[in-house]
């Protein structure tokens, strides 16, 4: 009931015949936690903010040389699990690493026009950086390579500053962007910050996602209808704008042809391995094999010189080196660090999503910070061997994961053959259409607009809602960059708006129980008379301190004035339950103080039920607790009540 001691204290067994007596329960005290040391707290705080995984338990106990086997293995994963590598594994690895290189090559070709860069550059990407990734990576499921998202991001936001036909320089930006999208993914999780992309909500990145697909696909008719001058923008008024202006002149009909045909052909394949998990390896490798067909039929036919757009040239050989090419300083380095930044966050955010998702499916921990590092490290390394911004890809991951990938070195697999495929293949792509690129990547960011995502976030949380559609339309009517800003505004206005304005609920009496719940929720509970009891529900911080208290006091005018109609006793008590505030800070105990004095002056004692510890720590700190009176305060509302009630006027 209170912290004071009394003769009871010292003989339960008379506190115990007293009860029996009085035939009244026992009433449990709240218990005052004892002062805390200021260092440990604060070390506290800061290990559950940064080290809430304790990283450092296996080293523990631990020989010196035994710490730095551990430490490399941190840093490496491959040599922990390298070591128990079986033969057994490697089919699973190799059929997935086949399998998703497969879909890959036709890809990486397509991802780097979307990005404005030649086509060797995508394969670029998908060489180096998943060699590294599996050496520093720990996910035994993510494929790594250019995506449709990134790659369209990227290229957006750099040709804003480079035009795309001075290649050169626009291939300088590109590198210097890739290498501080890197440097951001590596900082983050060396300085173990990975908790700042949890701050992009699930809504947002279903909106962002939907509305870049949307903007992909439009990007794509320039190649289905063989249009050969084309907007710059991305929006869909401008897209729009552009296809019916070329309707007469700039549309081919032997390439719309070639594009939708094959287009059908992978929509099916795509159908079929969703249809039947057995076999996705059909969608798998339909890419390719339309890449093949087509190729070959525009071999025979000569159909470029009937206006059938063709990749041309793609450069043969491994990736040259480009760490000459980076800008360290000057304006584009600072541009370059704008652009890697959104670029390496976007990447990251997919990527560790993706990371987490196959965790959960195959029951392994995913560290989170150290995918980061691996991430980071990989983009940095690539940004120097002419590779731009690579993450993990959600459909080759999927296609991974189903073709039974056991560990990293189905990504080593991929790797292997994207060189040969520089080495010896890429001269075969020369007849390739880009119309059957632009299919490809239409059937690969299909799967991005999840409509049945959007259903249920409308269902469970309007506000969510909002958001998911606030970024979804700014990607669509304004510009990729405009839709991932639109994104994290409302995504920090939900936090903003959950913060400042906390629920708040007057709590009932469950009948024949002593139990205490919303009567909103439960219509059967029943207010104790002349008791008030309200429930908030969030911590109480400079932010929401005065909103909680003029809250607390219209819900006490209201009830008041419902009980002055009705004849009813006034509200002598007025009980706030405390268990879900988790903290307090020196604002929320001003605002508990003026609550308190405003309730004296019209004769109503407030009384506190349940502080969890910290706040109880703040109320004894601040001498808030001995201001209402230790007797004030207690375990439960239902001891409140129960001792209140036989002091209360009639």
């Amino acid at each position: 009931m209170s912290g004071n001691r009394n003769a009871d204290d010292d003989n339960p067994s008379a506190a115990s015949s007293r009860r029996h007596a009085d035939n009244m329960p026992y009433v449990h005290k709240v218990g005052v936690p004892p002062k805390q040391n200021l260092l440990k707290e604060f070390k506290f705080t800061f290990k559950e903010t940064f080290f809430h995984d304790d990283p450092l338990r296996p080293f523990k106990d631990q020989s010196i040389s035994r710490k730095l086997l551990l430490g490399i293995q941190a840093v490496f994963p491959i040599l922990e699990w390298g070591r128990r590598y079986k033969l057994s594994l490697f089919k699973g690895d190799l059929i997935a690493g086949l399998t998703i290189a497969s879909l890959c090559i036709p890809q990486d070709i397509g991802y780097a026009r979307l990005a404005n860069l030649d086509p060797q550059f995508g394969l670029y990407s998908s060489f180096i950086p998943p060699l590294i990734y599996a050496i520093m990576g720990s996910s035994r499921d993510i494929a790594i390579g250019p995506v449709a998202v990134v790659s369209l991001l990227l290229g957006s936001m750099l040709q804003d500053e480079i035009d795309p036909k001075n290649k050169l320089e626009y291939q300088r930006l590109a590198f210097t962007a890739t290498f501080f999208a890197g440097v951001t993914q590596f900082a983050l999780g060396f300085f173990r910050l990975g908790f700042l992309i949890d701050f992009l909500s699930h809504a947002a990145i279903v909106g962002f996602m939907a509305g870049a697909a949307i903007t992909i696909s439009l990007q794509q008719l320039k190649g289905l209808l063989g249009i050969k001058t084309f907007t710059k923008k991305t929006d869909l008024v401008s897209v729009m704008r552009s296809v019916w202006t070329n309707v007469h002149h700039g549309w081919n009909w032997e390439t719309i042809v070639i594009g939708v045909s094959f287009l059908a052909f992978l929509l099916l394949a795509k159908y079929i391995g969703k249809k039947k998990k057995k076999l996705f390896w059909i969608a798998a490798i339909a890419p390719l094999i339309s890449v093949i067909i087509s190729t070959f039929f525009v071999y025979i036919t000569h159909a470029e010189k009937k206006g059938v757009q063709i990749v041309n040239h793609i450069e043969k050989g491994i990736n040259p080196s480009s760490l000459h090419e980076i800008h360290f300083t000057g304006s584009y380095a600072a541009t370059g660090f704008r652009i890697g930044v959104v670029a390496g966050m976007i990447g990251l955010t997919e990527a560790v999503a993706i990371g987490r998702t196959f965790a959960a499916m195959k029951d392994y921990h995913l560290d989170g910070n150290k995918e980061m590092v691996a991430l980071g490290t990989m983009n940095v390394i690539g940004s120097m061997t002419s590779c731009y911004v690579a993450t993990g890809s959600f459909s080759r991951s999927a296609v991974n994961y189903m073709a039974g990938c056991n560990t990293a070195v189905s990504n080593i697999v991929m790797s292997c053959v994207v060189f040969l495929t520089l080495e010896v293949i890429t001269p075969l792509f020369k007849y390739t259409p880009n119309a059957i690129l632009a299919s490809i990547i239409i059937s690969a960011v299909v799967g991005l607009f999840d409509y049945e995502a959007m259903i249920l976030i409308f269902k469970i949380d309007k506000f969510d809602f909002v958001a998911c559609m606030g970024a979804f339309f700014g990607v669509v009517f304004a510009s990729v960059e405009i839709g991932l800003l639109i994104a994290v505004a409302i995504s920090f206005a939900k936090i903003l708006l959950q913060v400042t304005r906390p629920r708040t609920a007057v709590l009932g009496k469950i009948p024949r129980t002593t139990v205490y719940r919303n009567i909103h929720q439960y219509p059967e509970a029943t207010k104790v008379p002349g008791v008030l009891i309200v429930r908030v529900d969030s911590a109480i911080y400079f932010s929401n301190s005065n909103y909680i208290r003029e809250r607390i006091l219209r819900l006490l005018a209201d009830e008041e004035e419902g009980l002055k109609e009705n004849n009813l006793p006034r509200i002598q008590y007025l009980v706030v339950e405390m268990s879900p505030v988790t903290d307090i800070d020196t604002s929320g105990i001003h605002a508990l103080e003026d609550l308190y004095k405003g309730l004296q002056k019209r004769d109503i004692q407030l009384v506190l039920a349940n502080p969890g510890q910290a706040v109880l720590d703040k109320l004894h700190a601040s001498d808030f607790a001995n201001t209402i009176g230790e007797d004030k305060i207690f375990l439960t509302v239902g001891d409140a009540v129960m001792t209140l009630a036989p002091k209360m006027e009639p």
